[in-house]
């Protein structure tokens, strides 16, 4: 359901029954981890986060390590104000 280096692969799996009987498979919720952010990148005018993970992780999709470094819910938050600096976790 799930590329496997998404944020959610590794989060196991629940059911729910509804009152009719049906199974409803979804995930259990997340914590957001807090991983060390070991360095620091600055936004710059029309930087989107799948191009800043492309520069610091060489995969576009790796934008959510970003997102957990920073505790960020909302990835679009992050690069809203030109000039923020954002930490950056390495591998």
């Amino acid at each position: 359901m799930f590329f496997r280096n998404s944020r959610y692969a590794s989060v196991p799996d629940a059911i729910y029954v509804d009152p009719a009987g049906r199974e409803i498979v979804y995930k259990l919720l997340r914590p957001l981890p807090r991983p060390p952010v070991q360095q620091g990148h600055t936004v710059a005018l029309g930087e989107r986060l799948d191009q800043i993970a492309f520069r610091h992780y060489g995969d576009p999709e790796q934008y959510w390590r970003i997102a957990d470094a920073n505790v960020a819910l909302h990835p679009e938050e992050l690069t809203a104000e030109v000039g923020r600096v954002l930490g950056i976790a390495l591998l």
